[in-house]
């Protein structure tokens, strides 16, 4: 269904690693996003817009496995193509939908769309979006709000970053409880655990993502 849809309707949904621990790369708000961007970042084993990040971000990984432990960081995505009017005020605003898939996906603790808790360091004047006309299309100067006004969309693209928690099983000993015995007891995880679950969690955000935008433009 969704091969069939898509392309008909020129909305296409893509992502990239945001940040690993404390290295963040560039946004989609700073470069011009298209169907050329979104091939080239599904080719790339870590997905990222500056690719002069990835030495350093693959350094951070590595360590993080070497200390036996894990790194965490955030995933932005975008849907652009998307047009004006998709959404509800209330129970099916895109952000309520979305969020709710969102946080379906196993390691996800949070969503935040468009500037999101950055925005309360600011002031109305700053975060508003401006409308104006361009030919017979209305768009926004910015995209703060992250293509949503009050649950639908404004007709900018939708963007959202999601925050990836560090991969729980590591082999470092950790502290537990042995409920059979009722007594606290150490834990080794053992196999194989990624240090950083990041860049595997993108295909499916977008997979979600695409599903909430297509449920919301039936019942729209």
């Amino acid at each position: 269904m969704l091969s069939k849809f898509w392309p008909k309707k020129k909305i296409f949904v893509g992502a990239h690693v945001k940040s690993i621990s404390h290295i963040d790369d560039k946004s989609f708000q700073d470069v011009e996003v298209n169907q050329a961007l979104f091939d080239e970042l599904k080719k790339q084993e870590l997905p990222l817009i500056d690719g002069e990040k990835r030495t350093e971000i693959e350094e951070v990984i590595l360590q993080a496995r070497k200390d036996m432990d894990s790194v965490g960081g955030t995933i932005e995505c975008t849907v652009v193509g998307i047009p004006a009017g998709i959404g509800d005020p209330f129970f099916n605003s895109v952000e309520s939908v979305l969020a709710h898939l969102i946080f379906s996906v196993p390691a996800v603790k949070g969503i935040e769309f468009g500037k999101g808790f950055e925005m309360t360091k600011l002031r109305g004047s700053e975060t508003n979006d401006a409308y104006y006309y361009e030919g017979d299309e209305v768009k926004t100067h910015t995209n703060n709000n992250g293509g949503i006004t009050g649950g639908i969309t404004n007709g900018m693209p939708v963007l959202f970053t999601v925050a990836i928690k560090p991969t729980s099983s590591i082999a470092k000993k950790q502290q537990t409880i042995n409920i059979a015995e009722h007594k606290n007891t150490d834990l080794v995880v053992k196999g194989r655990h990624d240090p950083c679950i990041v860049p595997r969690a993108i295909p499916v955000i977008e997979a979600v993502t695409a599903l909430g935008i297509l449920d919301l433009m039936f019942i729209s």
